[in-house]
């Protein structure tokens, strides 16, 4: 992998409250490292001899959506032309549940149609990253 050609982002509803805007990019985050180590650089030590934990090489911008460019985003997402990309995406229904069986219950039986995406995070190709998702403005 070259990570100068590398990107990721993360898209959310602009509509939800601070603190389900930052569960969201937190959990996204969480699951795109466990998707990506290679991208997590080594450890790193401080002038006093601290150790600090590897960060991801390069920079994750947060964008805002909604609920229609969330849903269209993913379903670009499912095509063949993007397949190569590592997506996670993060809906209502995974938010509502408190522990992962009722989430792993819950999913088996909701037809993809009924899912509202309050979140998605993307990473691949830089030119195809910027495809999707190069005229959607910084959340700030």
């Amino acid at each position: 992998m070259n990570i100068e050609n590398e990107k990721c982002v993360i898209i959310v509803d602009e509509s939800l409250p601070a603190g389900m805007i930052a569960n969201t990019a937190a959990i996204l985050g969480i699951t795109m490292g466990m998707k990506m180590p290679d991208v997590v650089g080594c450890d790193v030590t401080d002038a006093d001899g601290n150790r600090h934990r590897g960060i991801i090489q390069f920079p994750v911008p947060i964008l805002k959506g909604n609920a229609q460019t969330l849903r269209q985003l993913r379903g670009k997402l499912f095509s063949e032309e993007y397949a190569d990309l590592i997506a996670a995406d993060f809906t209502d229904l995974a938010q509502g549940c408190r522990v992962y069986h009722e989430f792993i219950e819950k999913m088996a039986v909701c037809p993809e149609k009924d899912l509202s995406y309050i979140g998605i995070a993307i990473c691949g190709a830089k030119k195809k990253i910027n495809r999707l998702t190069g005229n959607m403005p910084l959340l700030k």
